[in-house]
């Protein structure tokens, strides 16, 4: 039987004795509640955790991932997170984290089979379909994929944007959309967008009348 998993348990007995040194009341104060300004909706790659690339700590980011940081008007996953966090924890900032050399979307990009998580990705094929002209223009497939991410990331902020979660919180109080691009080959954070209201975030046909 592989026994590499033991060297998780390992590790966090580590951190445990290494937080309990710096804080001994560390856990004690964690165990009280969360209250996070933030949400992070970011791409489930296992080379961008959220906490580690914003040198923040636990208890300041609530988090949501998936393949390609997708937000789908139909994913009751994220949407249960996205109320929660807006109407419950009242976050002040929802971030839409992407990064650069993201398999889902070097994976829409293709015409090849790839599985039922195909079904997932045609969403980044729609952004490609409506940014088509721009993104053909670019020779170079890197480019061309680095152009896409970014363009998913706005897309995804705007998606957030159309849900009746956050305009109904736009009427009652402030609340920013970021959308965000994180450089894997030198660990910096790209911002691309910001939205604190529906007039820039949308067409007028996807706002409510709250």
């Amino acid at each position: 039987m592989d026994k590499s998993y033991n060297k998780l348990i390992d590790g966090n007995k580590e951190f445990v004795a290494k937080k309990i040194a710096e804080d001994p009341e560390f856990f004690i104060n964690l165990a009280k509640g969360q209250s996070p300004d933030y949400l992070w909706i970011g791409c489930s790659d296992s080379r961008v955790p959220a906490n580690e690339v914003t040198n923040t700590s636990s208890g300041e980011i609530f988090v949501h991932r998936n393949v390609a940081n997708l937000v789908v008007h139909t994913d009751m996953n994220l949407l249960s997170v996205l109320e929660y966090a807006v109407n419950y924890l009242h976050v002040k900032h929802i971030i839409v984290c992407g990064h650069y050399g993201c398999g889902g979307v070097l994976a829409s990009m293709s015409n090849d089979l790839h599985g039922f998580v195909d079904n997932w990705l045609c969403n980044i094929k729609d952004v490609y379909t409506k940014h088509d002209e721009e993104l053909n223009g670019v020779t170079s497939l890197q480019d061309r994929a680095n152009r896409l991410t970014e363009l998913n990331v706005i897309e995804q902020t705007k998606n957030l944007a159309k849900t009746t979660i956050v305009q109904q919180a736009w009427k009652n109080r402030e609340l920013q959309l970021h959308g965000w691009v994180y450089g894997m080959a030198d660990g910096l954070i790209k911002e691309l967008c910001t939205y604190a209201g529906p007039k820039d975030a949308m067409e007028e046909v996807y706002r409510y009348n709250l």
